[in-house]
Order: structure tokens, then C-alpha cells, then sequence
């Protein structure tokens, strides 16, 4: 029977293939010749290379004569000119090295053998317990999510503060600022809350702190049952800007990957405005104009994309749920850096230094903190109790000095009156000792007992 016109041409398209294929499997694979550049200026952490081509993010090799080779992003570039930032030490480099682009951009390496490890902002192990065999490759600058399929917060996260539990509710997948000035108890509050958190995996990125922080935060604070559902990466005052940068892309990258595994996330890194320096000293070597306080537009814009990549999955995954601390410069809460994370954040604790100082732990400001999300959280009974407790310290602040000076007739004012007898018990309450846990749950029935059961 004769074939049809149509079959045959088909038959004979599969045979030119398949002898197409087997001529392919004799050639050798073809190697690219790379272009190399040369580095043709230097100033401050900034190298510039001329010769080569390689995009944005792009990782390159700059080689000496003496056989050092240091890694390097390209970061800008200007006509034929390449702006790199060195992620290491460039001593040694000189006129006329190699530029060598590799054509990889940064990845992260995630897995589960990540938990329990100290690591630095490229990803190698600080704590000497070997290598990392975390062999699963992650995208450093993440990929986003369409916000329409994202799960909304319904949630609520014990982290373990009675203070933030009852009256700071947090959800899965809810994102705050810690704002916060030095020695008011931040690096202690956040240690509470990974070793008292119900969450899955917490992942702790210390970005642009001192190195002794490091190792206090790690052994005193985080402690071994901290550490042992932890992954902590640390990148310290003394990286270069384009290293304390990766430290806070990796640490929110590892998140993403156990998020992805359907596990709920709690991400703490310390700090937001250490990130947004190191962008300002990269954007500012590259001649980008600054704008508010020598801060860049680059600065602000970045901020968000990282931020965003926190929160809740799609359906079917887990949850990142993020601290950010933002370190008020002078306890300025209108630090630019600290304006610009209130609009982007889903909330903010802020911890006064006045509070502090009298002994009053952890320090945190309520009448200056809000969570977003405990309207969607909370039921009805508690957003009462919380706004009570809320408007009675309002209104005892407001009248402190009236009262400390014996001024205020009792009687005079009812509000006054309850906020004086109750007040004790208020402070009491949002006072929690460092080693003491309590629950979400706790936290609510205690809110309840405070005020007797009774409705105002």
C-alpha cells in the first residue's frame, strides 16, 4: 500500500533528526572564548575595568600578576567602563589586572543541612563544624510573587512575649520594624524570641554588627536550643558593603527556601538600616547622587524588594514571618531609613531608651507600637482589652507629672483615677524576664485578668 504524501515527509524529517543528532554527539562541546578585561582604575572599594562585557550582578574574577584573584560584582557602568564592588580584601591588586567575567551571577547554597550553622554572607561555614553540604542552588535575589496569590494573615505566631503576644499580636507571615536606639535591649529581645518562638525554622541575618556581637549573640543569647532550629548569617562591620549586602539577600533567601518547604519561617535581621548603609556606600562610590541625609534613591528602592520577599507563600507553602530592626540614629524615629520601613512594614515595635534606663524590660514603647494585622488575628474581646490597656498608659503618661507631684485630687477625673489604681499591674504585665517564656495563649488570658473580666 503506498504512503501517503504527508507521512512521508514526516518520516523523512525523523531520519534527517536523528542523523542530525548523531553528527552532534561526535562534535565536541563548543568552548566560548571569554573576553578579558583589565582593571583600569581604582578609588576607595571602587574598580573599574575596561575591555569586557558583563551584565549587571555579573561575577567576575580580577587576577594580579602575583596570581591573586579576588571576586568582584559589576554594580554600574558608564559607556565602555565596568563598575565592580569586591566582595573580599583587594590588597595586592594593581594597574592593568585581569578582569576575568565568569558569566554566573551570586546564587545561594540552601538545605537542610543549613540548620544549626553560622555562616557568612557568601554562604561558607564560620563555625567549624565542617563544610556545608547544602548542595540545592537558590536564587540571591529571590523571585517574586504575584501578591494576589499570596495567602492573606490569619494567623497568629507565639514568639513568646507577653508584651508583643497580647498587645503587639503578630501573624504568619507578618512583617515589623524594631526600631530601636543602642543599649535599649534589642540583640536580647530578639534572642526571646528565637528560643521561645513556635515556628518551624528561625533564620537570623546579623548585618553590619560588631564581631564580638556575633559570637555573644550566637553562644549567650541564641543559646544551643536556640541554634539547633536556627541558621544565623553574619557579615560584620568589617565585610565590604557589597558583603553586608549579600548578608541580608542570603539570609532572606534561606527563608524563602524553607517557606517553599511548606514550613512556617521566622526571620530576624539585625539590622535594615546596616543594609540600607551598604547600599549607600556602593551607590554613592558610583557616583550616584544622594538625596535625603546622603542617602540615594537606589536606597529606597531597594528596600521594599528585599522587604517584600518576606511574608506569607502560595497556597500550599509556609510563611516568613520578619523582624527588621531599624536603629534610630539619636533615638530619631524620623531617621529617613526609619520613615521609609513604617511605610513598607506591616507594623512596628519601638523600644524607648526611658524605659530602659528604669529597668522597665523588654522596653517596649506601647503607645508607639502597632501591628497592622491583630484586626484580622484578634477577636473582639481581645482588641478591647488591648485598646484599654493601650489608651490607661496614654492616659497615666499624660498625667505623671501631676501625679508625682501631688497635684491631681482624687476623684477629679475617673479615667485618672482608674489609670493610677491600675497602672502596677499594667507595668507588670508588659515586664517579662529574659528567661521567662509565655504563651500566646497565656498572654491573652492574663490581658483578661487584668481587668477582671469586666467591659468598659
Amino acid at each position: 500500500m503506498s504512503t501517503e504524501p504527508g507521512e512521508r515527509v514526516r518520516n523523512r524529517r525523523e531520519h534527517w533528526l536523528e542523523q542530525l543528532k548523531r553528527h552532534r554527539a561526535r562534535i565536541p562541546e563548543s568552548v566560548y572564548p571569554v573576553v578579558e578585561g583589565k582593571l583600569s582604575r581604582m578609588v576607595g572599594l571602587t574598580l573599574e575595568a575596561v575591555g569586557c562585557k558583563s551584565a549587571i550582578g555579573g561575577r567576575c574574577l580580577v587576577k594580579s600578576a602575583m596570581g591573586r584573584a579576588i571576586e568582584a560584582e559589576v554594580v554600574g557602568f558608564s559607556g565602555e567602563r565596568l563598575f565592580l564592588m569586591p566582595t573580599g580584601p583587594i590588597h595586592g591588586l594593581e594597574p592593568d589586572c585581569r578582569v576575568i567575567p565568569t558569566g554566573r551571577t551570586y546564587t545561594a547554597r540552601v538545605g537542610p543541612a543549613l540548620l544549626g550553622r553560622v555562616i557568612d554572607g557568601a554562604g561558607f561555614p564560620l563555625d567549624g563544624k565542617g563544610p556545608l553540604r547544602a548542595e540545592q542552588e537558590w536564587p540571591l535575589n529571590g523571585a517574586p510573587i504575584n501578591p494576589l496569590a499570596r495567602r492573606p494573615i490569619r494567623t497568629p505566631l507565639d514568639v513568646g512575649v507577653r508584651a508583643i503576644n497580647g498587645m503587639i499580636t503578630v501573624g504568619r507571615g507578618q512583617r515589623l520594624g524594631l526600631f530601636a536606639g543602642s543599649g535599649v535591649g534589642k540583640s536580647v529581645l530578639l534572642g526571646m524570641m528565637t528560643r521561645f518562638t513556635d515556628a518551624d525554622v528561625i533564620v537570623v541575618g546579623l548585618i553590619g554588627e560588631r564581631g564580638r556581637e556575633v559570637n555573644e549573640f550566637v553562644e549567650k543569647i541564641l543559646g544551643d536550643q536556640g541554634l539547633a532550629r536556627s541558621v544565623v548569617i553574619a557579615s560584620p562591620a568589617d565585610d565590604p558593603p557589597l558583603m553586608r549586602m549579600h548578608g541580608a539577600l542570603l539570609a532572606t533567601a534561606v527563608a524563602e527556601y524553607f517557606r517553599d518547604k511548606g514550613l512556617d519561617v521566622l526571620l530576624l535581621m539585625d539590622s535594615l538600616t546596616r543594609f540600607a548603609q551598604a547600599q549607600r556606600e556602593i551607590a554613592l562610590a558610583i557616583h550616584e547622587p544622594p538625596a535625603t541625609k546622603g542617602y540615594p534613591p537606589s536606597v529606597f528602592a531597594k528596600l521594599p524588594r528585599l522587604v517584600e520577599r518576606a511574608g506569607n507563600g502560595v497556597q500550599g507553602s509556609g510563611s516568613i514571618t520578619a523582624f527588621y530592626t531599624v536603629l534610630a540614629e539619636g533615638d530619631d524615629q524620623n531617621d529617613p531609613i526609619a520613615d521609609a520601613a513604617r511605610a513598607i512594614l506591616d507594623g512596628h515595635i519601638v523600644l524607648s531608651r526611658e524605659l530602659a534606663e528604669s529597668g522597665h524590660f523588654p522596653a517596649i514603647d506601647i503607645e508607639a507600637s502597632v501591628s497592622r494585622a491583630i484586626t484580622d488575628i484578634a477577636d473582639e474581646r481581645h482588641l478591647d482589652l488591648s485598646r484599654r490597656l493601650r489608651s490607661l498608659v496614654s492616659v497615666y503618661r499624660q498625667s505623671r507629672d501631676f501625679i508625682n507631684l501631688g497635684a491631681y485630687q482624687t476623684g477629679s477625673d475617673p479615667r485618672i483615677d482608674e489609670a493610677i489604681q491600675r497602672y502596677p499591674a499594667i507595668r507588670s504585665y508588659l515586664q517579662q524576664g529574659m528567661n521567662q517564656r509565655v504563651t500566646w495563649q497565656d498572654s491573652v488570658h492574663e490581658l483578661e485578668a487584668l481587668f477582671g473580666g469586666t467591659k468598659k
